[in-house]
């Protein structure tokens, strides 16, 4: 396999390398970031969404060491590593800043030979492609696919269930809604902030948001006829999606229900999309690898073509789960 770098080490980040090592997928040979090492290795220690990772971790001579693991440790606060000196491929970018083409070719500039970029790149012409675990990344072309965006964790959670509305019913329109734990983007306290909404605290308010969930859809279905929005809310992790589309033929719940049972099943998104027969509150999905996660109790039918599906998704462990999963895919 190839050498991995994982760049940033943030919250997803950190959620990525332990999903990596929970799963055996890789060692990373490096993290870098801007923050001092022991403070990360802390935070990488015990969590306060997961709790305490089962073996020691710390700083030690320029490295993090995780039970026997070392992983190379760079300070990137004044300029990239020399990818290529360092033998690292491959650069799974957790910084939130490799959404442009200029941002991820930085990477390949320093030598590596690929990217994989957390987050939802601004435009297609910003990235070779935007590859989805279950949805198209057998679509990922070697020679060129060099800048891979994974998109965001609501457009993983929101991919499975379009794939299987459209594979069996067909969607003429829809809408959706995201109601999504809040992110280190917002305010911990009352200021002024670029965007006015999340000038109040995150911690006590419900906060309307936009989402870049239905512009990353239409890179994956291109006539897809679908938009929606977020509402950030006063929980740590743990969110739920509703899509409500107009279908092409007529269903039923039941129906429905048959399908996403089946889907989760099957081999495409097995492993990726999962279903609740039981009623369940968003704390029974904290820490679920699962991108997204159907609960079968809220789905309905309204005059036999309005469907309305709820998914829930850890919005740090399931993404980080399938960025963990991807970049082994294409280290390999």
């Amino acid at each position: 396999m190839s050498k991995i770098a994982i760049h940033g080490f943030g919250r997803i980040g950190r959620s990525a390398l332990k999903a990596a090592l929970k799963n055996k997928l890789f060692t990373p040979f490096s993290i870098s970031d801007i923050k001092d090492l022991a403070t990360l290795a802390a935070l990488f220690e015990v969590d306060s969404n997961y709790g305490r990772w089962p073996e020691p971790a710390k700083a030690e001579n320029g490295s993090l060491l995780i039970g026997g693991r070392e992983i190379r440790y760079f300070d990137s606060s004044q300029a990239l590593p020399d990818w290529g000196n360092l033998g690292v491929e491959l650069v799974i970018d957790c910084t939130g800043r490799a959404t442009t083409r200029p941002g991820a070719q930085a990477h390949l500039d320093q030598g590596a030979k690929r990217v994989l970029v957390s987050a939802p790149s601004k435009t297609l012409q910003d990235a070779d492609a935007v590859l989805l675990p279950g949805i198209n990344l057998d679509q990922f072309d070697l020679e060129k696919h060099r800048i891979v965006s994974m998109a965001s964790c609501t457009t993983n959670a929101l991919a499975p269930v379009v794939k299987v509305l459209i594979e069996n019913f067909g969607i003429k329109s829809g809408f959706f809604s995201t109601v999504h734990a809040y992110t280190n983007t917002q305010s911990l306290t009352d200021q002024p902030m670029k965007d006015r909404r999340d000038s109040w605290s995150a911690t006590e308010n419900i906060i309307p948001s936009s989402s870049g969930a239905a512009k990353a859809l239409l890179f994956v279905w291109p006539d897809l006829k679908i938009t929606g929005k977020a509402y950030r809310v006063p929980v740590r992790t743990g969110s739920i999606a509703e899509v409500n589309v107009v279908t092409e033929r007529a269903t039923t719940a039941d129906e429905v229900k048959a399908a996403f049972r089946s889907a989760a099943a099957t081999a495409s998104l097995k492993g990726i999309m999962g279903v609740l027969e039981e009623e369940w509150a968003s704390s029974r999905i904290v820490g679920d690898e699962h991108s997204s996660i159907i609960d079968l109790p809220l789905i309905q039918v309204q005059g036999n073509t309005l469907v309305s599906v709820a998914a829930w998704y850890d919005n740090e462990m399931g993404y980080a789960t399938r960025l963990a999963e991807t970049a082994a895919y294409l280290a390999r």
